[in-house]
């Protein structure tokens, strides 16, 4: 079987359609898919998000996506992560302490816990800590769009690629070798945020 392209994971929660639509703009080819047989093919893997961890997990789980997941970014895959579909690359969360995430950074997710109001939603910085391929071209006054109430805290560092300070300061980018996932919404992040997505298009 020829190999998919882009495949945006559909598990039921995120703007699917704005996210494949960002893709689109930048002249790529990328399918919505909720088939573990695609995601098993895919040359590239985009997962969106919405809502609760516990949830996702278990919508992933009950699709059969999680073994395809984990197995498609621990062979070296490229894979993107956008806002929920960060924090589901830790092992839990404070949302759901008792739901495993994916489990490919070490670390957990925590809730805000700030005098600011909660969610932190709107535009926001992201300072970069390290050369992340995802933000070539970026600059350190480019905004983007944020929408959450928990954040990721790696125990390893060395996968921060960037911060946001929101009443504290919280990690809002990850990369280490195929892995790249932002707290923020590129797709709703209007140039800044298409610029990324072409990044990760051209890899």
């Amino acid at each position: 079987m020829n190999p998919a392209p882009i495949v945006i994971v559909d598990y039921g929660m995120g703007n699917l359609r704005s996210v494949q639509k960002a893709f689109e703009k930048n002249g790529a080819r990328a399918v919505v898919t909720s088939d573990p047989r695609v995601v098993e093919r895919a040359e590239k893997i985009v997962l969106p998000g919405v809502g609760a961890f516990t949830h996702a997990m278990r919508e992933l789980k009950a699709r059969k996506l999680v073994a395809p997941l984990r197995k498609k970014i621990l062979s070296g895959t490229p894979y993107l992560g956008l806002c929920l579909g960060l924090q589901l690359l830790f092992e839990k969360s404070e949302e759901g302490s008792r739901v495993a995430g994916l489990g490919i950074i070490p670390g957990r997710v925590k809730r805000f816990r700030t005098g600011l109001k909660v969610p932190h939603m709107g535009w926001n910085t992201v300072a970069m800590k390290k050369r992340c391929p995802l933000f070539k071209g970026a600059g350190k006054n480019d905004h983007f769009y944020f929408v959450h109430s928990f954040y990721a805290a790696p125990e390893d560092r060395s996968w921060v690629a960037g911060t946001t300070d929101y009443g504290q300061k919280f990690c809002s980018a990850v990369w280490k070798g195929n892995v790249f996932a932002t707290q923020f919404h590129p797709e709703k992040s209007q140039a800044a945020g298409l610029r990324l997505i072409k990044n990760f298009v051209k890899l």
